[in-house]
């Protein structure tokens, strides 16, 4: 059996994990990079009609001032994303099942304007439409200590790669001629094309979402 590399950052890399053994893969963690929170200021709720997370470590990073929105009408960009917040404390989180744009579409749909987006200082690009959103960067990914990597990836391993910029940071990592022996499994069209070419092969679920990706690498990992 081939491998499954997981680059996701803890406790997500966790999650994914287990859900991969259950499917009766061999699942590695080697995270390309640390959550950590930072300084923030909070913004008056009342500027706001809704409130925006793309990731759940928005939710569990934020700290204290997080519960300041609790009477806003919460959305987030995925199921993960959504319990964060409920764990946090938020009543009928709207969870959507696609990327920031889609998200963004059902608040503007459920008549909202004013959106406060709390969020990684690195965000994939949101089409706002009409939305007027207002971002708040909460935490940072730090780097590990990664320059090993390339030598740990044995050849035929089926690699996850759940976010653009850890697609940019494994194509800086592993040449030209070692990705001929790797298959990528990326959560998006965007991530996917920021592992650049050169692949055994590369592909991308038809929703971002981490039980679609286990799913193609079930057939790829066997």
């Amino acid at each position: 059996m081939r491998p499954l590399i997981i680059l996701r950052p803890e406790p997500g890399a966790a999650k994914t994990a287990a859900r991969a053994a259950e499917w009766g893969l061999d699942a590695r963690i080697m995270p390309l990079f640390v959550p950590q929170a930072v300084e923030w200021e909070g913004p008056a709720p009342d500027r706001f009609d809704a409130l925006l997370l793309t990731s759940a470590n928005a939710a569990r990073l934020a700290g204290a001032r997080l519960a300041a929105y609790r009477a806003l009408p919460a959305y987030a960009v995925g199921p993960a994303t959504a319990k964060a917040l409920t764990e946090a404390g938020f009543d009928g989180v709207v969870a959507g099942d696609g990327d920031g744009s889609a998200i963004a579409r059902r608040i503007a749909a459920d008549g909202h304007e004013r959106v406060l987006h709390l969020a990684g200082q690195t965000v994939a690009t949101i089409d706002a439409g009409g939305l007027r959103i207002e971002r708040i960067a909460i935490y940072a990914m730090r780097r590990t200590g990664d320059d090993g990597l390339a030598d740990r990836l044995e050849a035929g391993s089926v690699i996850l790669v759940h976010s653009p910029r850890a697609g940019e940071v494994l194509a800086q990592l592993v040449a030209p001629a070692q990705r001929a022996t790797l298959h990528l499994i990326a959560i998006s069209p965007a991530a996917l094309a920021a592992c650049g070419t050169g692949w055994a092969s590369a592909e991308a679920p038809d929703k971002p979402d981490d039980e679609r990706m286990l799913a193609l690498a079930v057939r790829l990992c066997e």
